[in-house]
């Protein structure tokens, strides 16, 4: 009776062993350190470079610029707590008024506003800038979107305020 006991409790750690992953398969799937890196990550577009995932997301920003660096190719936006540095690329899009410019029309006290990349080495990329005030298409756009969110909202309150809650009594 006893070495049936300890057959079957021998079979069961056995079959833990065998059936648990090895922490060496999941070292081998990590992902390639930065510094093992070359010039090929400089080249590929900050969405390639991102976290394991392979997304990243633009993050909008607007403001005033209140510094331009020309030699660096950056602005530096004023906040209320911190500024930004933006860098800007050979990638990123430059308007004014929804027309193409160029780094020399990144002027010092204009309105900007556009989105970023964040870079895994913590310097901010430029994807889109655009110079001065909003534009009447741009106006007309973010009057319609409001429009419609304003609908959507409209849509679902009176079918949500319509059902009656219903709790349970104890």
């Amino acid at each position: 009776m006893k070495q049936n006991n300890f057959v079957i409790i021998a079979a069961f750690f056995a079959t833990v062993v065998i059936c648990s992953p090895f922490p060496t398969e999941a070292a081998g799937k990590k992902p390639s350190s930065p510094d093992a890196s070359s010039s090929t990550d400089a080249d590929a577009s900050p969405a390639a470079a991102a976290a394991p995932g392979g997304k990243i997301r633009a993050t909008p920003f607007k403001g005033i610029i209140a510094a331009v660096d020309d030699k660096a190719k950056t602005f530096t936006i004023a906040g209320k707590e911190t500024s930004h540095s933006l860098k800007i690329t050979d990638k990123t899009i430059i308007t004014r008024g929804g027309q193409p410019a160029t780094m020399k029309d990144v002027v010092s006290n204009e309105e900007v506003r556009g989105s970023y990349y964040k870079m895994p080495d913590g310097s901010i990329e430029a994807k889109i800038v655009k110079l001065g005030p909003l534009t009447e298409a741009e106006k007309a756009e973010k009057e319609a979107r409001r429009v419609k969110r304003e609908e959507k909202r409209a849509s679902i309150s009176p079918t949500a305020s319509a059902t009656p809650s219903v709790s349970p009594s104890t």
